[in-house]
């Protein structure tokens, strides 16, 4: 399975001025873990995590002060869409985080996270059956 068929298109995307709080806010409206962050004064692209904002408030900060741009990790992994779920799943696990933004045409066109990956890898939900222990039937 490639990650184009496992990552999520629907990408939120911050400015490094966005306070944490508004990152935090954005991101559990979308229900998502992850932003990218688009710098126009700087080329590249960026990721903030919920775990970036976790370290923050933990750490004491204001998250109404924090901006965005101060939490960024720049240094970002990246995958293609043409990658497989499978190299995608090891550039995590060796990098020990767990989004990677897919870009193509060198622009980001989806993240793909490690909910994904169980998604494609676990099997299907099945319904309980008659004959299941437990059962209590009607």
């Amino acid at each position: 399975m490639l990650v184009r068929d496992a990552m999520s298109t629907v990408i939120l995307t911050l400015g490094p001025a966005h306070t944490l709080r508004q990152a935090a806010c954005l991101m559990s409206g979308r229900r998502v873990g992850a932003a990218v962050v688009l710098d126009p004064d700087h080329s590249g692209i960026g990721i903030l995590t919920e775990r970036d904002i976790l370290n923050s408030i933990g750490a004491g900060h204001d998250p109404d002060r924090e901006s965005v741009g101060a939490h960024t990790t720049n240094n970002v992994v990246f995958c293609t869409p043409d990658a497989t779920v499978q190299e995608a799943a090891e550039a995590m696990a060796h990098g020990g985080f767990r989004h990677l933004i897919v870009l193509e045409n060198g622009g980001p066109v989806g993240i793909v996270s490690v909910r994904d990956v169980i998604r494609c890898w676990a099997p299907a939900r099945r319904t309980v059956s008659a004959q299941a222990p437990g059962y209590v039937g009607t």
